[in-house]
């Protein structure tokens, strides 16, 4: 079966169509694990997205010192889930895994297996949740080698956070350092302010034009948000809600509907803008809510932008 995903990271064509999930619970019984895997295969295999993201779950408390509005739960192993407990299901999987929890030993290990093995064959690396992080985990600067290394055949992607560019400025010198270092496309992280966003895109875009260099592809990240406390754990987790829109979704009388709406609204207009720009852009789509009506309403939420696309 061909890899329509690969082909259009290679060629930077086509639109790609990502969804995300957090594997289930550590503790979950295997017989309900079981359940849920199978469960995620029909689901996936009817929404045909290009590929599966597969999240590695940190607790992030060394990113702020406000209080977590959900309680951090312990997650599956990302590839483990990926690999094993969905083995049925075709769709290429993109891992995620968090280097910073990793000494170098562990993760000269993980790549030398990836190598062996070659799977996953796509891993997004991410780094600490915070400059404040300390412990003997691998920085990114040392895992990027290390994969080239023992894992070549790895497809890389990398990190872009808009709201890091409003604060810094630089993040698309962020991107380019990552693409020399072997990150062949990026993810955002959900996306509701659309003016920081088209500002990384202008950035980027301006500099891939001074320095000749190919754009890698943009998979720019939309979540539903379905309550106020939704939205609250959006905020801790960095995403950023401007004033207006935050009061469109307080007083909407139906908040997961008006953040869909929003989300269409926000797609529409970045990818007229990365288009212009010459940039190549997808969608992943998740749900950051274990609630039946969020994730409901993330599937249909892919469905909307993918037809945009």
């Amino acid at each position: 079966m061909s890899d329509r995903l690969r082909e259009k990271l290679e060629t930077g064509s086509g639109f790609i169509c990502l969804y995300g999930i957090a594997p289930p619970r550590a503790t979950t019984d295997p017989a309900r694990l079981a359940e849920i895997a199978a469960r995620h295969e029909a689901r996936f295999r009817a929404l045909d997205p290009d590929g599966l993201i597969v999240y590695d779950i940190q607790d992030e408390i060394e990113r702020t010192p406000e209080a977590r509005p959900f309680p951090f739960v312990a997650t599956v192993d990302p590839e483990t889930y990926a690999f094993e407990h969905l083995a049925g299901l075709t769709t290429p999987k993109i891992v995620y895994r968090c280097v910073r929890r990793m000494t170098t030993g562990a993760f000269t290990a993980w790549a030398t297996a990836v190598g062996a093995v070659g799977r996953p064959e796509y891993s997004v690396l991410v780094g600490g949740s915070s400059a404040r992080e300390r412990g003997p985990g691998v920085d990114l600067a040392e895992a990027y080698p290390l994969v080239r290394r023992f894992a070549p055949g790895l497809m890389l992607g990398g990190i872009a956070i808009a709201e890091r560019h409003h604060r810094k400025g630089d993040e698309h010198l962020r991107v380019a350092q990552k693409v020399g270092q072997g990150c062949r496309f990026f993810v955002t992280q959900a996306i509701y302010d659309v003016s920081s966003s088209k500002s990384l895109l202008s950035d980027y875009a301006l500099h891939v034009a001074a320095t000749g260099a190919r754009a890698a592809p943009i998979i720019l990240t939309f979540a539903p948000c379905g309550s106020e406390k939704t939205m609250e754990f959006m905020k801790w987790l960095g995403i950023a809600f401007p004033r207006w829109l935050e009061n469109e979704l307080r007083h909407a009388p139906d908040v997961l509907e008006r953040s869909i709406t929003l989300c269409e609204r926000t797609f529409a207009e970045l990818l007229e803008f990365a288009r212009e720009k010459r940039l190549p852009v997808g969608i992943n789509v998740e749900s950051v809510s274990i609630r039946k009506a969020e994730v409901d309403a993330s599937l249909a939420l892919f469905e909307r932008l993918r037809a945009q696309g």
